[in-house]
């Protein structure tokens, strides 16, 4: 049997983050740096237990999108993933339809950055790939991240601004991957 909660990183028992951190590594295959696990907390944290065990997980965090001149606050998803023995079971989609009650609630945007190639996954969810170019705002002023063109997925909600998905659109920065 399923179970879906939403906790602040604050109300997560130190084991069950152990655990997630967990569920994250062996999900990425130990592609899951400690920047992605810093990125993921102080967020609103949907975690899927089955039989009472963690098998998925998604964070939401804010964050700050420029596009057009204007500071868009975002929620911004993060660490998506299902332990590899529980995927095809429904729990990516339950993670993300929590995720997106979140976004569509408190948010202006919802974004992520796409880097496992389940761009479809999103798209079929009415995410839109971001086609315009990607920057950052880092510490020395605005710089290209054209890795990260076509990796950007928006979506949209009750309160967004006007979006212009072929111009530019910037992110806040962070250590690790900024997107």
């Amino acid at each position: 049997m399923s179970d879906l909660t939403l906790a602040h990183t604050a109300d997560l028992a130190p084991a069950d983050l152990t655990t997630i951190r967990r569920l994250l590594d062996d999900a990425f295959d130990g592609e899951f740096a400690d920047e992605d696990w810093d990125h993921a907390l102080g967020g609103v944290h949907v975690v899927v237990r089955e039989d009472g065990v963690i098998v998925a997980h998604a964070c939401v965090v804010q964050r700050r999108l420029i596009h057009r001149g204007l500071a868009i606050r975002t929620g911004y998803v993060e660490a998506l993933a299902v332990n590899k023995a529980h995927r095809r079971r429904g729990h990516a989609e339950a993670a993300m339809t929590a995720s997106e009650r979140v976004i569509r609630a408190a948010y202006d945007l919802g974004a992520l950055s796409d880097g496992t190639g389940i761009q479809d996954f999103y798209q079929r969810r009415g995410w839109l790939t971001w086609s315009g170019p990607t920057w950052v705002l880092a510490p020395t002023g605005m710089e290209r991240t054209a890795d990260d063109d076509g990796g950007v997925l928006v979506l949209p909600t009750p309160t967004s601004p006007e979006l212009d998905l072929d111009d530019a659109i910037t992110c806040d920065w962070r250590t690790g991957d900024v997107w």
